[in-house]
């Protein structure tokens, strides 16, 4: 959705999310070529002083090149400190569940509890009635949307934004795709057009999960690997090394291929099997939320997508007694991990999801 000033009305004063990166940077100069009043927040979220600089993000370069594109538009630029409030409700969590043997979702959980509540309140100290990203989503008749770029679509980090701000999001980049966006970026002379994208995970810059987690003084329960039956096969050196569907660094040698199928992080047992065996036939998930007229009261037929790069897949959704829901695929499902996003669609509309507790075999 892009705002498109009306005749006669006053334009939209918007704040801009800014992280630096290429889209945020071209959401913001897009709007501002539109006539809009643009303010440019940078949250600092992480120190990655120090760190690789191949992909990371939350680096001191990133806030200077939101300052510098805030310059070169000539609209005002903040940075607001807010690694308190991430460190406490998207870093320690992570590490707490990757610990405890399960996969959980930052970039939910910071869009949640951290980014767009912050910047409401930000909107609303500096007179914004809008707040602009430069996620690849759509707003449209107060509904919640995928992106037109199928591969960049982001609308699954965005579930669990409560109403009131959703309604206020405006999303630039909603109907481009990444190349467009770059042209738009050297047409408009941001400085920072091409720049390379950062990983997703921004506070593991080295993709190493695992060595994070020590890093952060948390270990998973040691154990064994074992096969279905139940025998051991190697040792481990802690559960928060496996995730399910994983394939590689199981140290077992030879053989044919096997994929971890669970993760029991009591015992501390890591059970491989074949690829058939990592299929199931539905799931359970728990904190469940839902967008406005999204909310259901009876069983429905829906899409559910189990992570972020899957490919949605036909369900029935029923919700139970304990604020979640259970999901039954019309096919089975591929390496559904405990603590992953479950994300309801009704074609390319966002109606609400969960959080992964289980499978249902």
């Amino acid at each position: 959705m892009v705002l498109r000033p009306r005749m006669g009305v006053p334009r939209d004063r918007v704040l801009v999310a800014m992280s630096g990166g290429v889209d945020s940077s071209v959401a913001a100069a897009l709007l501002h070529e539109q006539g809009h009043s643009c303010v440019g927040v940078t949250l600092h979220l992480w120190d990655a002083a120090g760190e690789q600089k191949v992909g990371r993000c939350c680096a001191p370069e990133d806030r200077e090149d939101a300052r510098r594109t805030c310059d070169a538009l000539g609209i005002p630029h903040y940075v607001i400190d807010e690694r308190d409030a991430f460190r406490a409700t998207v870093v320690d969590p992570f590490v707490r569940a990757y610990a405890a043997g399960a996969t959980p979702s930052p970039c939910v959980a910071c869009n949640q509890h951290v980014k767009l509540g912050r910047l409401a309140q930000l909107a609303d100290a500096m007179g914004c009635s809008k707040i602009a990203t430069g996620h690849y989503a759509r707003m449209e008749g107060g509904a919640l949307r995928r992106g037109a770029d199928a591969r960049k679509d982001q609308s699954y980090f965005l579930f669990g934004v409560p109403g009131v701000i959703l309604e206020r999001l405006v999303f630039p980049l909603g109907a481009m795709d990444k190349p467009h966006v770059r042209e738009e970026g050297k047409r408009l002379g941001v400085p920072n057009w091409d720049k390379k994208d950062s990983q997703e995970l921004c506070f593991v810059p080295d993709g190493n999960v695992a060595g994070f987690i020590e890093r952060e003084g948390q270990r998973g329960t040691r154990g064994e690997i074992v096969d279905e039956s139940g025998q051991a096969l190697a040792a481990h050196e802690g559960v928060h090394h496996f995730t399910v569907g994983q394939r590689r660094g199981l140290g077992l040698g030879g053989g044919p291929p096997r994929y971890v199928l669970k993760v029991l992080p009591e015992s501390g047992e890591v059970v491989v099997g074949g690829a058939a065996s990592l299929y199931a036939s539905g799931l359970v998930a728990e904190g469940a939320r839902w967008i406005g007229a999204s909310r259901p009261t009876a069983p429905f037929d829906a899409e559910l997508q189990i992570r972020h790069h899957h490919a949605p897949a036909k369900a029935r959704i029923e919700l139970d007694t304990e604020g979640g829901f259970i999901a039954r695929f019309a096919e089975p499902q591929r390496a559904i991990a405990r603590g992953q996003a479950a994300v309801v669609y009704d074609g390319d509309t966002v109606m609400g999801g969960g959080f992964i507790r289980g499978v249902v075999e």
